[in-house]
């Protein structure tokens, strides 16, 4: 008699979908597709962890003085009309409050026309002047396009002036950011933060700081070694 044996049939690995491939035993191993997307979902997190652990580490100055020459404020859009925006009012209060208790003798207002046609340092001086600050005691850097570049022209601008020394405002997820790129001045500084003008819902919180992590991580695996402060 004679005894048949089973016919073993071979399987054929074939991508699948999400990057898989299936074994000849019914287990499914990734391709290169889904090693690539491993390895993208890898350092992404990587970035996310380097930047949130920098901004936890973000020095918020570099002296302990309590004067300074110059309040300097960092620009955030105005509206479609020109006019300042709660961010913008948020900022430009707070530095008027430290202007008149006698932090710095002067204003100085950075940010240029970066996200509309309106310079954000114009739109911020006037706010400033409408609070009853004098004219001639706000300056306005309205060249810069970004972080980078506020911090860059404004320490030229101080510079030319014979100023060394500053408090930068802004709003508070904003400044470990800008910390990390003051570090990169000549500046004796110290970061200031701006409460915003009435309370903000915590997913905007969140989303705020989410953002600003990007960003960082943005600031440290690129455009610090990047972005130049052009002439």
């Amino acid at each position: 008699m004679t005894v048949q044996r089973p016919v073993r049939r071979r399987t054929v690995n074939r991508p699948g979908r999400h990057g898989l491939v299936r074994g000849t035993r019914g287990r499914s191993r990734l391709n290169w597709r889904g090693w690539l997307a491993l390895g993208l979902a890898a350092v992404a997190a990587g970035l996310l962890t380097w930047g949130a652990a920098a901004r936890r580490l973000a020095p918020a100055g570099n002296t302990e003085r309590g004067r300074f020459d110059a309040i300097v404020v960092l620009g955030t859009p105005a509206d479609a009309d020109g006019n300042p925006t709660a961010a913008e009012l948020a900022r430009v209060n707070e530095a008027v409050r430290e202007y008149e208790r006698g932090v710095a003798p002067r204003l100085v207002m950075s940010g240029g026309a970066a996200h509309n046609r309106f310079v954000e340092a114009e739109v911020m001086a006037r706010a400033a002047e409408a609070e009853g600050i004098p004219a001639g005691a706000v300056l306005v850097e309205g060249r810069s396009k970004d972080t980078i570049q506020n911090v860059c022209y404004t320490e030229r601008l101080m510079r030319a002036h014979g100023w060394r020394s500053a408090e930068v405002v802004s709003e508070g997820e904003h400044l470990p950011r800008v910390g990390l790129i003051l570090c990169r001045t000549g500046l004796l500084w110290r970061t200031h933060a701006a409460p915003p003008l009435e309370a903000e819902p915590g997913w905007r919180r969140a989303a705020g700081a989410a953002l600003e992590t990007l960003k960082t991580a943005r600031y440290l695996a690129w455009t610090r070694q990047t972005e130049r402060c052009g002439p």
